[in-house]
Protein backbone atom coordinates (compact mmCIF):
# COMPACT_ATOMS: atom_id res chain seq x y z
CA UNK A 1 0.00 0.00 0.00
CA UNK A 2 2.87 2.53 0.86
CA UNK A 3 4.31 1.85 -2.56
CA UNK A 4 1.30 2.26 -4.43
CA UNK A 5 0.55 5.23 -2.48
CA UNK A 6 4.12 6.99 -3.11
CA UNK A 7 3.79 5.98 -6.90
CA UNK A 8 0.27 7.98 -6.95
CA UNK A 9 2.28 11.34 -5.44
CA UNK A 10 4.94 10.86 -7.99
CA UNK A 11 2.40 11.02 -10.73
CA UNK A 12 0.50 13.89 -9.46
CA UNK A 13 3.68 15.98 -8.88
CA UNK A 14 4.41 15.19 -12.82
CA UNK A 15 1.31 16.32 -13.95
CA UNK A 16 1.67 19.50 -11.42
CA UNK A 17 4.77 19.82 -13.30
CA UNK A 18 3.77 19.65 -16.70
CA UNK A 19 0.87 22.25 -15.90
CA UNK A 20 2.96 24.75 -14.37
CA UNK A 21 5.26 24.07 -18.03
CA UNK A 22 2.00 24.78 -20.10
CA UNK A 23 1.53 28.13 -18.23
CA UNK A 24 4.65 29.40 -18.53
CA UNK A 25 4.47 28.63 -22.57
CA UNK A 26 3.49 31.70 -24.83
CA UNK A 27 2.80 29.92 -27.77
CA UNK A 28 0.67 26.63 -28.46
CA UNK A 29 -0.43 26.51 -24.67
CA UNK A 30 -3.94 25.29 -25.42
CA UNK A 31 -2.14 22.28 -27.44
CA UNK A 32 0.06 21.61 -24.69
CA UNK A 33 -3.20 21.53 -22.44
CA UNK A 34 -4.80 19.27 -25.04
CA UNK A 35 -2.06 16.98 -24.54
CA UNK A 36 -1.88 16.75 -21.28
CA UNK A 37 -5.39 15.57 -21.10
CA UNK A 38 -5.02 13.20 -23.40
CA UNK A 39 -2.23 11.76 -20.84
CA UNK A 40 -5.07 11.84 -18.09
CA UNK A 41 -7.12 9.72 -19.79
CA UNK A 42 -3.48 7.51 -19.93
CA UNK A 43 -3.37 4.08 -17.12
CA UNK A 44 -1.80 6.09 -14.16
CA UNK A 45 1.58 4.41 -14.61
CA UNK A 46 1.81 5.65 -18.44
CA UNK A 47 0.90 9.30 -17.55
CA UNK A 48 4.14 10.75 -16.73
CA UNK A 49 6.00 9.38 -19.67
CA UNK A 50 3.11 10.77 -21.87
CA UNK A 51 3.51 13.64 -20.17
CA UNK A 52 7.12 14.11 -20.76
CA UNK A 53 6.74 13.30 -24.56
CA UNK A 54 4.16 16.54 -24.23
CA UNK A 55 6.75 18.55 -23.11
CA UNK A 56 9.10 17.13 -25.52
CA UNK A 57 7.17 18.05 -28.64
CA UNK A 58 5.99 21.80 -27.37
CA UNK A 59 10.04 21.98 -27.36
CA UNK A 60 10.54 20.80 -30.86
CA UNK A 61 7.77 23.10 -32.36
CA UNK A 62 9.03 26.65 -30.66
CA UNK A 63 12.33 25.06 -32.37
CA UNK A 64 10.54 25.06 -35.12
CA UNK A 65 9.21 28.34 -35.28
CA UNK A 66 12.42 29.95 -34.47
CA UNK A 67 13.89 27.80 -37.43
CA UNK A 68 11.30 29.49 -39.55
CA UNK A 69 11.10 33.03 -38.01
CA UNK A 70 15.06 32.97 -38.41
CA UNK A 71 14.61 31.48 -42.43
CA UNK A 72 11.57 34.54 -42.63
CA UNK A 73 14.27 37.04 -41.88
CA UNK A 74 17.15 36.16 -44.03
CA UNK A 75 14.63 36.17 -46.97
CA UNK A 76 16.15 35.45 -50.65
CA UNK A 77 19.92 36.01 -48.83
CA UNK A 78 19.94 32.50 -47.27
CA UNK A 79 18.98 31.12 -50.46
CA UNK A 80 21.28 32.64 -52.68
CA UNK A 81 24.14 31.70 -50.24
CA UNK A 82 22.98 28.12 -50.00
CA UNK A 83 23.75 28.09 -53.83
CA UNK A 84 27.12 29.87 -53.19
CA UNK A 85 28.18 27.03 -51.38
CA UNK A 86 26.41 24.26 -53.57
CA UNK A 87 28.56 26.16 -56.56
CA UNK A 88 31.85 26.50 -54.30
CA UNK A 89 31.99 22.67 -53.49
CA UNK A 90 31.37 21.48 -56.85
CA UNK A 91 34.34 23.74 -57.45
CA UNK A 92 36.19 21.83 -54.84
CA UNK A 93 35.13 18.04 -56.02
CA UNK A 94 36.60 19.38 -59.15
CA UNK A 95 39.96 20.15 -58.06
CA UNK A 96 40.48 17.15 -56.35
CA UNK A 97 39.18 14.46 -58.46
CA UNK A 98 41.73 11.88 -57.28
CA UNK A 99 39.94 11.41 -53.90
CA UNK A 100 37.50 8.67 -53.53
CA UNK A 101 35.57 8.04 -50.03
CA UNK A 102 33.47 5.44 -49.39
CA UNK A 103 30.45 6.19 -51.20
CA UNK A 104 32.47 6.60 -54.45
CA UNK A 105 31.72 3.14 -54.74
CA UNK A 106 28.69 1.18 -56.17
CA UNK A 107 28.43 -2.60 -54.74
CA UNK A 108 27.48 -5.27 -57.47
CA UNK A 109 27.52 -8.04 -55.70
CA UNK A 110 26.65 -8.62 -51.91
CA UNK A 111 25.67 -11.68 -49.31
CA UNK A 112 25.83 -13.11 -45.82
CA UNK A 113 29.51 -13.95 -46.53
CA UNK A 114 30.71 -10.49 -48.21
CA UNK A 115 30.43 -7.91 -50.97
CA UNK A 116 32.06 -6.83 -54.13
CA UNK A 117 32.27 -2.73 -54.87
CA UNK A 118 33.24 -1.39 -58.05
CA UNK A 119 34.77 2.65 -58.64
CA UNK A 120 32.83 4.41 -61.58
CA UNK A 121 34.47 4.99 -64.56
CA UNK A 122 37.43 7.07 -64.32
CA UNK A 123 36.50 9.43 -67.66
CA UNK A 124 32.89 10.07 -65.73
CA UNK A 125 34.58 11.61 -62.77
CA UNK A 126 36.32 14.13 -64.20
CA UNK A 127 37.81 14.93 -67.51
CA UNK A 128 41.28 14.85 -66.47
CA UNK A 129 40.76 11.25 -66.01
CA UNK A 130 40.42 10.35 -69.31
CA UNK A 131 44.02 8.86 -69.97
CA UNK A 132 43.17 6.38 -67.34
CA UNK A 133 39.38 5.19 -68.75
CA UNK A 134 40.47 2.02 -69.29
CA UNK A 135 41.29 1.05 -66.03
CA UNK A 136 38.76 0.95 -62.97
CA UNK A 137 38.81 -0.12 -59.12
CA UNK A 138 36.64 -2.68 -57.01
CA UNK A 139 36.90 -3.47 -53.66
CA UNK A 140 36.13 -7.53 -52.62
CA UNK A 141 35.53 -8.19 -48.61
CA UNK A 142 35.30 -11.58 -47.70
CA UNK A 143 34.24 -12.45 -44.25
CA UNK A 144 36.05 -15.01 -41.91
CA UNK A 145 36.20 -18.40 -43.21
CA UNK A 146 34.38 -17.84 -46.45
CA UNK A 147 34.98 -18.79 -49.88
CA UNK A 148 34.56 -16.86 -52.97
CA UNK A 149 33.44 -19.09 -55.72
CA UNK A 150 35.25 -19.56 -58.73
CA UNK A 151 34.72 -16.86 -61.73
CA UNK A 152 36.70 -15.23 -64.19
CA UNK A 153 36.86 -11.88 -66.18
CA UNK A 154 37.12 -9.99 -69.33
CA UNK A 155 40.03 -7.93 -67.74
CA UNK A 156 43.53 -8.03 -66.24
CA UNK A 157 43.49 -8.06 -62.91
CA UNK A 158 46.14 -6.78 -60.58
CA UNK A 159 45.38 -7.49 -56.79
CA UNK A 160 46.63 -6.32 -53.44
CA UNK A 161 45.70 -7.66 -50.14
CA UNK A 162 44.75 -4.60 -47.90
CA UNK A 163 43.97 -6.99 -45.09
CA UNK A 164 43.56 -10.52 -43.41
CA UNK A 165 44.76 -13.60 -45.02
CA UNK A 166 43.76 -16.75 -47.21
CA UNK A 167 44.67 -18.55 -50.04
CA UNK A 168 44.07 -17.51 -53.89
CA UNK A 169 44.16 -20.44 -57.02
CA UNK A 170 44.00 -19.65 -60.68
CA UNK A 171 43.84 -21.50 -63.68
CA UNK A 172 44.68 -20.60 -66.92
CA UNK A 173 45.51 -22.96 -69.90
CA UNK A 174 44.36 -26.11 -67.82
CA UNK A 175 47.51 -25.14 -65.43
CA UNK A 176 46.60 -24.56 -61.80
CA UNK A 177 48.62 -22.03 -59.33
CA UNK A 178 47.76 -21.36 -55.49
CA UNK A 179 49.15 -19.08 -53.47
CA UNK A 180 48.93 -18.43 -49.83
CA UNK A 181 48.00 -14.63 -49.13
CA UNK A 182 48.09 -12.10 -46.71
CA UNK A 183 48.51 -8.45 -45.81
CA UNK A 184 50.84 -6.10 -48.19
CA UNK A 185 51.17 -9.18 -50.87
CA UNK A 186 50.02 -8.56 -54.73
CA UNK A 187 48.75 -11.35 -57.00
CA UNK A 188 47.63 -11.13 -61.12
CA UNK A 189 44.33 -12.17 -61.99
CA UNK A 190 44.93 -12.66 -65.83
CA UNK A 191 41.75 -11.76 -67.88
CA UNK A 192 39.56 -15.09 -68.37
CA UNK A 193 41.42 -17.06 -66.09
CA UNK A 194 39.46 -18.87 -63.52
CA UNK A 195 40.13 -17.49 -60.08
CA UNK A 196 38.37 -18.62 -56.79
CA UNK A 197 39.99 -18.16 -53.12
CA UNK A 198 39.25 -18.41 -49.13
CA UNK A 199 39.96 -16.19 -46.35
CA UNK A 200 41.29 -18.86 -43.75
CA UNK A 201 41.64 -16.49 -40.76
CA UNK A 202 38.68 -16.93 -38.39
CA UNK A 203 38.70 -13.54 -36.80
CA UNK A 204 39.42 -10.79 -39.50
CA UNK A 205 38.31 -10.35 -43.15
CA UNK A 206 39.85 -10.71 -45.73
CA UNK A 207 40.07 -7.24 -48.11
CA UNK A 208 41.19 -7.22 -51.47
CA UNK A 209 42.04 -3.76 -53.53
CA UNK A 210 41.67 -4.78 -57.31
CA UNK A 211 42.90 -2.80 -60.68
CA UNK A 212 41.16 -4.09 -63.61
CA UNK A 213 42.65 -3.09 -67.13
CA UNK A 214 39.86 -3.72 -69.31
CA UNK A 215 40.13 -5.53 -72.67
CA UNK A 216 37.05 -4.91 -74.59
CA UNK A 217 35.12 -2.16 -73.98
CA UNK A 218 36.72 0.60 -72.52
CA UNK A 219 36.57 1.09 -68.67
CA UNK A 220 33.47 -1.91 -68.97
CA UNK A 221 34.18 -5.33 -67.34
CA UNK A 222 32.14 -8.28 -66.48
Amino acid sequence: IVVLLVTLLCAAAAVASSWEDDNLHHHGGHKSGRCVRRCEDRPWHQRPRCLEQCREEEREKRQERSRHEADDRSGKGSSEDEREREQEEEKQKDRRPYVFDRRSFRRVVRSEQGSLRVLRPFDEVSRLLRGIRDYRVAVLEANPRSFVVPSHTDAHCICYVVEGEGVVTTIENGERRSYTIKQGHVFVAPAGAVTYLANTDGRKKLVITKILHTISVPGEFQ
